[in-house]
Protein backbone atom coordinates (compact mmCIF):
# COMPACT_ATOMS: atom_id res chain seq x y z
CA UNK A 1 0.00 0.00 0.00
CA UNK A 2 1.36 3.12 -0.93
CA UNK A 3 0.93 6.55 1.68
CA UNK A 4 0.77 10.00 1.10
CA UNK A 5 3.04 12.01 3.95
CA UNK A 6 2.59 15.53 4.80
CA UNK A 7 6.04 16.17 6.77
CA UNK A 8 8.53 18.83 7.87
CA UNK A 9 12.13 18.68 7.06
CA UNK A 10 14.50 21.14 6.96
CA UNK A 11 15.71 22.78 4.56
CA UNK A 12 12.71 22.24 2.57
CA UNK A 13 10.20 23.18 4.97
CA UNK A 14 6.75 21.42 4.58
CA UNK A 15 6.51 19.09 1.49
CA UNK A 16 4.65 15.79 0.72
CA UNK A 17 6.51 12.41 0.02
CA UNK A 18 4.95 8.98 -0.71
CA UNK A 19 5.72 5.60 0.64
CA UNK A 20 5.34 2.09 -0.24
CA UNK A 21 4.82 0.07 3.34
CA UNK A 22 2.97 -2.58 5.11
CA UNK A 23 1.10 -0.47 7.45
CA UNK A 24 0.66 3.31 8.48
CA UNK A 25 3.33 2.96 11.23
CA UNK A 26 6.19 1.13 8.64
CA UNK A 27 5.07 4.69 6.71
CA UNK A 28 6.48 6.48 9.82
CA UNK A 29 9.17 4.74 10.56
CA UNK A 30 10.39 5.40 6.61
CA UNK A 31 9.95 8.80 6.70
CA UNK A 32 11.38 9.19 9.65
CA UNK A 33 14.36 7.67 8.56
CA UNK A 34 14.45 10.07 6.11
CA UNK A 35 14.68 13.14 8.61
CA UNK A 36 10.54 14.38 8.29
CA UNK A 37 8.51 14.72 10.50
CA UNK A 38 5.20 13.64 10.24
CA UNK A 39 2.27 15.99 10.36
CA UNK A 40 -0.28 13.63 8.83
CA UNK A 41 -0.50 10.34 6.58
CA UNK A 42 -3.26 9.26 4.07
CA UNK A 43 -3.15 6.44 2.14
CA UNK A 44 -3.23 6.64 -1.98
CA UNK A 45 -5.96 5.09 -3.31
CA UNK A 46 -5.21 5.83 -6.78
CA UNK A 47 -3.72 1.87 -7.25
CA UNK A 48 -6.30 0.40 -5.33
CA UNK A 49 -8.81 0.29 -8.54
CA UNK A 50 -6.42 -1.56 -10.83
CA UNK A 51 -8.54 -3.84 -12.48
CA UNK A 52 -5.75 -6.75 -13.29
CA UNK A 53 -3.76 -6.45 -10.00
CA UNK A 54 -4.57 -9.31 -7.51
CA UNK A 55 -4.66 -7.28 -4.13
CA UNK A 56 -5.45 -10.19 -1.71
CA UNK A 57 -3.08 -11.62 -0.02
CA UNK A 58 -3.58 -15.48 -0.23
CA UNK A 59 -1.93 -17.13 2.91
CA UNK A 60 -2.63 -20.41 1.64
CA UNK A 61 -0.61 -19.92 -1.04
CA UNK A 62 2.25 -17.75 0.95
CA UNK A 63 2.69 -20.52 3.51
CA UNK A 64 3.04 -23.60 0.27
CA UNK A 65 5.35 -21.47 -1.04
CA UNK A 66 7.77 -20.59 2.00
CA UNK A 67 7.33 -24.47 3.06
CA UNK A 68 8.75 -25.25 -0.33
CA UNK A 69 11.79 -23.18 0.08
CA UNK A 70 12.60 -24.00 3.72
CA UNK A 71 12.54 -27.86 2.90
CA UNK A 72 15.24 -27.22 -0.01
CA UNK A 73 17.52 -26.14 2.68
CA UNK A 74 17.07 -22.04 2.62
CA UNK A 75 16.77 -20.11 5.54
CA UNK A 76 14.07 -17.66 6.54
CA UNK A 77 15.37 -15.04 5.42
CA UNK A 78 16.73 -16.42 2.30
CA UNK A 79 13.10 -17.87 1.86
CA UNK A 80 11.34 -14.37 2.25
CA UNK A 81 13.81 -12.63 0.10
CA UNK A 82 13.01 -15.02 -2.56
CA UNK A 83 8.85 -14.38 -2.51
CA UNK A 84 9.44 -10.62 -2.43
CA UNK A 85 11.80 -10.57 -5.96
CA UNK A 86 9.04 -12.68 -7.48
CA UNK A 87 6.18 -11.02 -6.10
CA UNK A 88 5.01 -7.94 -8.87
CA UNK A 89 2.39 -6.64 -6.53
CA UNK A 90 3.17 -3.26 -4.41
CA UNK A 91 1.71 -4.23 -1.73
CA UNK A 92 2.56 -8.09 -1.08
CA UNK A 93 5.94 -6.72 -1.72
CA UNK A 94 6.13 -4.19 0.59
CA UNK A 95 4.60 -6.93 3.32
CA UNK A 96 7.53 -9.24 3.02
CA UNK A 97 9.84 -6.32 2.91
CA UNK A 98 8.20 -5.65 6.45
CA UNK A 99 8.48 -9.23 7.54
CA UNK A 100 12.24 -9.42 6.28
CA UNK A 101 13.18 -6.08 8.16
CA UNK A 102 11.65 -6.90 11.18
CA UNK A 103 13.26 -10.11 11.63
CA UNK A 104 17.16 -8.63 10.83
CA UNK A 105 15.91 -6.66 13.61
CA UNK A 106 16.28 -9.88 16.13
CA UNK A 107 12.32 -10.12 16.44
CA UNK A 108 10.66 -13.82 16.41
CA UNK A 109 8.31 -14.50 13.54
CA UNK A 110 5.34 -15.03 15.43
CA UNK A 111 5.97 -11.43 17.07
CA UNK A 112 6.25 -9.77 13.31
CA UNK A 113 2.83 -11.95 12.08
CA UNK A 114 1.64 -10.23 14.61
CA UNK A 115 1.78 -6.95 12.94
CA UNK A 116 -0.65 -7.61 10.39
CA UNK A 117 -3.38 -9.05 12.23
CA UNK A 118 -4.92 -8.52 9.33
CA UNK A 119 -3.54 -10.59 7.07
CA UNK A 120 -2.32 -13.53 9.73
CA UNK A 121 -4.65 -15.14 12.08
CA UNK A 122 -4.30 -16.03 15.37
CA UNK A 123 -4.59 -19.43 14.93
CA UNK A 124 -1.38 -19.03 12.64
CA UNK A 125 0.55 -17.33 14.58
CA UNK A 126 -0.08 -19.59 17.47
CA UNK A 127 1.15 -22.32 15.30
CA UNK A 128 4.48 -20.17 14.41
CA UNK A 129 5.14 -19.66 18.14
CA UNK A 130 4.43 -23.20 19.12
CA UNK A 131 6.75 -24.41 16.51
CA UNK A 132 9.85 -21.54 17.54
CA UNK A 133 9.74 -23.47 20.38
CA UNK A 134 10.85 -26.44 18.66
CA UNK A 135 12.44 -25.27 16.32
CA UNK A 136 10.06 -27.06 13.36
CA UNK A 137 8.54 -24.37 11.45
CA UNK A 138 8.22 -26.63 8.00
CA UNK A 139 6.07 -29.20 10.16
CA UNK A 140 3.68 -25.99 11.31
CA UNK A 141 3.50 -25.07 7.44
CA UNK A 142 2.62 -28.43 6.65
CA UNK A 143 -0.08 -28.82 9.27
CA UNK A 144 -1.46 -25.37 8.90
CA UNK A 145 -1.43 -26.23 4.66
CA UNK A 146 -3.38 -29.78 5.21
CA UNK A 147 -5.55 -28.09 7.48
CA UNK A 148 -6.75 -25.15 5.12
CA UNK A 149 -7.05 -27.80 2.27
CA UNK A 150 -9.85 -29.57 4.34
CA UNK A 151 -11.27 -26.77 5.33
CA UNK A 152 -11.32 -25.45 1.93
CA UNK A 153 -12.80 -29.16 0.49
CA UNK A 154 -16.06 -29.23 2.76
CA UNK A 155 -16.70 -25.32 1.93
CA UNK A 156 -16.08 -26.56 -1.38
CA UNK A 157 -18.56 -28.99 -1.38
CA UNK A 158 -21.26 -26.72 0.08
CA UNK A 159 -20.68 -23.94 -2.19
CA UNK A 160 -20.83 -26.00 -5.07
CA UNK A 161 -23.70 -28.12 -3.76
CA UNK A 162 -25.72 -24.67 -3.42
CA UNK A 163 -25.13 -23.27 -7.33
CA UNK A 164 -27.73 -25.29 -9.05
CA UNK A 165 -30.68 -24.83 -6.71
CA UNK A 166 -29.59 -21.16 -6.80
CA UNK A 167 -29.36 -21.20 -9.89
CA UNK A 168 -32.78 -22.31 -10.79
CA UNK A 169 -34.36 -19.88 -7.71
CA UNK A 170 -32.36 -16.92 -10.05
CA UNK A 171 -33.75 -18.17 -13.23
CA UNK A 172 -37.18 -19.27 -11.60
CA UNK A 173 -37.51 -15.35 -10.06
CA UNK A 174 -36.69 -13.67 -13.18
CA UNK A 175 -39.87 -15.56 -14.75
CA UNK A 176 -42.08 -14.68 -12.29
CA UNK A 177 -40.89 -11.20 -12.25
CA UNK A 178 -41.68 -11.02 -15.99
CA UNK A 179 -44.62 -12.01 -15.55
CA UNK A 180 -46.25 -10.33 -12.74
CA UNK A 181 -44.05 -6.87 -14.16
CA UNK A 182 -44.65 -7.05 -17.52
CA UNK A 183 -46.97 -10.21 -19.13
CA UNK A 184 -49.98 -9.83 -15.78
CA UNK A 185 -49.84 -5.63 -16.25
CA UNK A 186 -50.77 -5.86 -20.15
CA UNK A 187 -53.53 -8.65 -19.30
CA UNK A 188 -55.41 -6.52 -16.89
CA UNK A 189 -55.37 -3.88 -19.54
CA UNK A 190 -57.42 -6.62 -21.58
CA UNK A 191 -59.75 -7.55 -18.59
CA UNK A 192 -60.52 -3.85 -17.81
CA UNK A 193 -64.11 -4.33 -19.39
CA UNK A 194 -64.88 -7.70 -17.88
CA UNK A 195 -65.61 -6.18 -14.32
CA UNK A 196 -66.86 -9.14 -11.86
CA UNK A 197 -67.51 -11.55 -14.03
CA UNK A 198 -64.05 -12.76 -14.03
CA UNK A 199 -63.07 -15.95 -11.20
CA UNK A 200 -61.84 -14.55 -7.97
CA UNK A 201 -57.82 -15.44 -8.36
CA UNK A 202 -57.67 -14.20 -11.66
CA UNK A 203 -59.53 -10.76 -10.89
CA UNK A 204 -57.21 -10.68 -7.95
CA UNK A 205 -54.11 -11.30 -10.15
CA UNK A 206 -55.54 -8.41 -13.06
CA UNK A 207 -55.70 -5.95 -9.97
CA UNK A 208 -52.15 -6.57 -8.94
CA UNK A 209 -51.22 -6.07 -12.89
CA UNK A 210 -53.36 -3.11 -12.84
CA UNK A 211 -51.33 -1.73 -9.55
CA UNK A 212 -47.99 -2.36 -11.51
CA UNK A 213 -49.37 -0.27 -14.56
CA UNK A 214 -50.07 2.69 -12.29
CA UNK A 215 -47.22 2.36 -9.57
CA UNK A 216 -44.53 0.64 -11.42
CA UNK A 217 -40.76 3.08 -10.51
CA UNK A 218 -43.03 3.20 -6.99
CA UNK A 219 -43.37 -0.99 -6.78
CA UNK A 220 -39.67 -1.00 -8.20
CA UNK A 221 -38.34 1.22 -5.59
CA UNK A 222 -39.81 -0.58 -2.79
CA UNK A 223 -38.77 -3.80 -4.21
CA UNK A 224 -34.92 -2.59 -4.74
CA UNK A 225 -35.19 -1.44 -1.00
CA UNK A 226 -35.91 -4.77 0.55
CA UNK A 227 -33.85 -6.87 -1.06
CA UNK A 228 -30.77 -4.02 -0.08
CA UNK A 229 -32.55 -3.91 3.18
CA UNK A 230 -32.01 -8.07 3.38
CA UNK A 231 -28.49 -8.10 1.91
CA UNK A 232 -27.22 -5.08 4.96
CA UNK A 233 -28.94 -6.90 7.34
CA UNK A 234 -27.10 -10.53 6.15
CA UNK A 235 -23.75 -8.08 5.98
CA UNK A 236 -23.97 -7.55 9.97
CA UNK A 237 -22.88 -10.02 12.24
CA UNK A 238 -25.53 -9.87 14.51
CA UNK A 239 -27.89 -9.54 11.74
CA UNK A 240 -26.52 -12.77 10.08
CA UNK A 241 -26.71 -14.80 13.23
CA UNK A 242 -30.46 -14.02 14.09
CA UNK A 243 -31.06 -14.75 9.74
CA UNK A 244 -29.07 -18.27 9.83
CA UNK A 245 -31.13 -18.84 13.00
CA UNK A 246 -34.36 -18.25 11.45
CA UNK A 247 -33.15 -20.33 7.88
CA UNK A 248 -32.07 -23.01 10.51
CA UNK A 249 -35.42 -23.44 12.09
CA UNK A 250 -35.62 -27.06 10.98
CA UNK A 251 -34.42 -29.57 13.02
CA UNK A 252 -32.83 -31.95 10.20
CA UNK A 253 -30.41 -28.38 8.96
CA UNK A 254 -29.79 -27.70 12.79
CA UNK A 255 -28.59 -30.81 13.41
CA UNK A 256 -26.23 -30.91 10.04
CA UNK A 257 -25.19 -27.19 10.33
CA UNK A 258 -24.44 -28.34 13.54
CA UNK A 259 -22.21 -31.31 12.41
CA UNK A 260 -20.18 -28.77 10.04
CA UNK A 261 -19.42 -26.77 13.31
CA UNK A 262 -17.97 -29.33 15.10
CA UNK A 263 -16.09 -30.84 12.12
CA UNK A 264 -14.26 -27.57 12.04
CA UNK A 265 -14.24 -27.54 15.38
CA UNK A 266 -12.36 -30.66 15.86
CA UNK A 267 -10.03 -30.34 12.93
CA UNK A 268 -9.02 -26.91 14.29
CA UNK A 269 -8.20 -28.62 18.04
CA UNK A 270 -6.79 -31.39 16.53
CA UNK A 271 -4.06 -29.21 14.49
CA UNK A 272 -3.47 -26.98 17.49
CA UNK A 273 -3.01 -29.89 19.70
CA UNK A 274 -0.70 -31.77 17.54
CA UNK A 275 1.18 -27.96 16.80
CA UNK A 276 1.96 -28.34 20.84
CA UNK A 277 -0.76 -25.58 22.11
CA UNK A 278 -2.24 -26.64 25.39
CA UNK A 279 -5.70 -27.96 25.05
CA UNK A 280 -7.29 -24.78 26.98
CA UNK A 281 -5.79 -22.36 24.80
CA UNK A 282 -6.70 -24.48 21.49
CA UNK A 283 -10.31 -24.47 22.99
CA UNK A 284 -10.20 -20.72 23.49
CA UNK A 285 -9.21 -20.27 20.62
CA UNK A 286 -10.91 -22.86 18.30
CA UNK A 287 -14.22 -20.85 20.56
CA UNK A 288 -14.85 -18.58 17.43
CA UNK A 289 -15.70 -21.34 15.54
CA UNK A 290 -19.38 -22.40 17.09
CA UNK A 291 -22.45 -20.58 17.40
CA UNK A 292 -23.74 -18.99 20.45
CA UNK A 293 -25.45 -22.19 21.46
CA UNK A 294 -22.15 -23.75 20.92
CA UNK A 295 -19.79 -21.17 22.56
CA UNK A 296 -22.04 -21.52 26.09
CA UNK A 297 -21.72 -25.08 25.87
CA UNK A 298 -17.68 -24.77 25.01
CA UNK A 299 -17.64 -22.17 28.36
CA UNK A 300 -19.17 -25.11 30.65
CA UNK A 301 -16.40 -27.35 28.59
CA UNK A 302 -13.69 -25.08 29.43
CA UNK A 303 -14.52 -24.73 33.30
CA UNK A 304 -14.73 -28.95 33.62
CA UNK A 305 -11.04 -29.30 32.14
CA UNK A 306 -9.67 -26.42 34.34
CA UNK A 307 -11.46 -27.98 37.26
CA UNK A 308 -9.47 -31.68 36.45
CA UNK A 309 -12.60 -33.49 34.19
CA UNK A 310 -11.46 -35.34 31.27
CA UNK A 311 -11.80 -33.61 28.35
CA UNK A 312 -13.54 -36.41 26.51
CA UNK A 313 -16.12 -36.33 29.72
CA UNK A 314 -16.37 -32.70 29.60
CA UNK A 315 -17.34 -32.32 25.63
CA UNK A 316 -20.06 -35.23 25.88
CA UNK A 317 -21.22 -33.72 29.10
CA UNK A 318 -21.94 -30.59 27.15
CA UNK A 319 -23.37 -31.92 24.15
CA UNK A 320 -20.06 -31.41 22.06
CA UNK A 321 -19.07 -35.21 21.37
CA UNK A 322 -21.08 -37.20 19.56
CA UNK A 323 -20.60 -41.08 20.23
CA UNK A 324 -18.20 -41.81 18.00
CA UNK A 325 -15.68 -38.85 18.82
CA UNK A 326 -16.13 -39.78 22.72
CA UNK A 327 -14.91 -43.04 21.96
CA UNK A 328 -12.47 -41.66 19.84
CA UNK A 329 -11.16 -39.11 22.40
CA UNK A 330 -11.02 -41.78 25.30
CA UNK A 331 -8.75 -43.69 23.10
CA UNK A 332 -6.34 -40.28 22.08
CA UNK A 333 -6.40 -39.95 25.99
CA UNK A 334 -5.51 -42.86 26.48
CA UNK A 335 -2.23 -43.43 23.93
CA UNK A 336 -1.48 -39.84 24.47
CA UNK A 337 -2.29 -38.81 20.63
CA UNK A 338 -5.59 -37.36 20.95
CA UNK A 339 -4.53 -34.64 18.55
CA UNK A 340 -4.73 -37.34 15.35
CA UNK A 341 -8.13 -38.62 16.67
CA UNK A 342 -9.33 -35.16 16.59
CA UNK A 343 -8.40 -34.81 13.00
CA UNK A 344 -9.93 -38.37 12.68
CA UNK A 345 -13.25 -37.33 13.90
CA UNK A 346 -13.57 -34.55 11.71
CA UNK A 347 -12.79 -36.55 8.90
CA UNK A 348 -15.68 -38.68 9.69
CA UNK A 349 -18.12 -35.38 10.45
CA UNK A 350 -17.15 -34.24 6.91
CA UNK A 351 -18.08 -37.59 5.36
CA UNK A 352 -21.18 -37.84 6.81
CA UNK A 353 -22.07 -33.97 6.22
CA UNK A 354 -20.87 -34.91 1.98
CA UNK A 355 -23.21 -38.06 1.86
CA UNK A 356 -25.89 -35.89 3.62
CA UNK A 357 -25.54 -32.83 0.88
CA UNK A 358 -25.52 -35.49 -1.94
CA UNK A 359 -28.60 -37.10 -0.90
CA UNK A 360 -30.43 -33.65 -0.27
CA UNK A 361 -28.94 -32.31 -3.33
CA UNK A 362 -30.80 -35.01 -5.20
CA UNK A 363 -34.14 -34.49 -3.52
CA UNK A 364 -34.25 -30.73 -2.91
CA UNK A 365 -33.07 -29.86 -6.79
CA UNK A 366 -36.07 -31.85 -8.70
CA UNK A 367 -38.98 -30.57 -6.19
CA UNK A 368 -37.32 -27.46 -6.49
CA UNK A 369 -37.65 -27.34 -9.97
CA UNK A 370 -41.27 -29.00 -9.69
CA UNK A 371 -42.36 -26.31 -7.40
CA UNK A 372 -40.92 -22.84 -9.54
CA UNK A 373 -42.88 -25.02 -12.72
CA UNK A 374 -46.35 -25.71 -11.17
CA UNK A 375 -46.31 -21.44 -10.19
CA UNK A 376 -45.61 -20.10 -13.28
CA UNK A 377 -47.92 -22.63 -14.43
CA UNK A 378 -50.53 -21.69 -11.84
CA UNK A 379 -50.22 -17.65 -13.08
CA UNK A 380 -50.21 -18.63 -16.53
CA UNK A 381 -53.41 -20.45 -15.64
CA UNK A 382 -55.07 -17.90 -14.30
CA UNK A 383 -54.42 -15.76 -16.89
CA UNK A 384 -55.71 -17.70 -19.56
CA UNK A 385 -59.02 -18.54 -17.42
CA UNK A 386 -61.16 -16.11 -18.35
CA UNK A 387 -60.31 -16.73 -21.94
CA UNK A 388 -61.57 -20.09 -21.70
CA UNK A 389 -65.01 -18.92 -19.75
CA UNK A 390 -65.38 -16.65 -22.30
CA UNK A 391 -65.31 -19.46 -24.72
CA UNK A 392 -67.58 -21.90 -22.76
CA UNK A 393 -70.26 -18.80 -22.79
CA UNK A 394 -70.10 -18.59 -26.09
CA UNK A 395 -70.31 -21.99 -26.90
Amino acid sequence: MRFDIKGYREPEGVLVASFEAASIEEARLLAGEQGIRVLSVSKNWRDSFTFFQRSHFDLQLFSQELHALLDAGLSLIESLTALAGKESAPQKRALLDHLMQRLREGRPLSAVLQDRPDIFPPLYISLVGASERTGDLKSALSRYIAYRGQMDAVKKKVVSASIYPALLILVGGLVVLFLMGYVVPRFSRIYGDFGRDIPLMSRLLIQWGALVEAYGLQVFAVLVAVLGGLWTLSRRHVDRQRLMEGLLASKVLRERFHSYELARFYRTLGMLQQGGIPIVTALTMASGLLGQRGGEALGGTMRDVRAGTPLSEALQRHGLAPAVAYDLLRVGEKAGDIGEKMIRIADFLDEDLSRWLDWFSRLFEPLLMLGIGLFIAFVVVLLYLPVFELAGNIQ
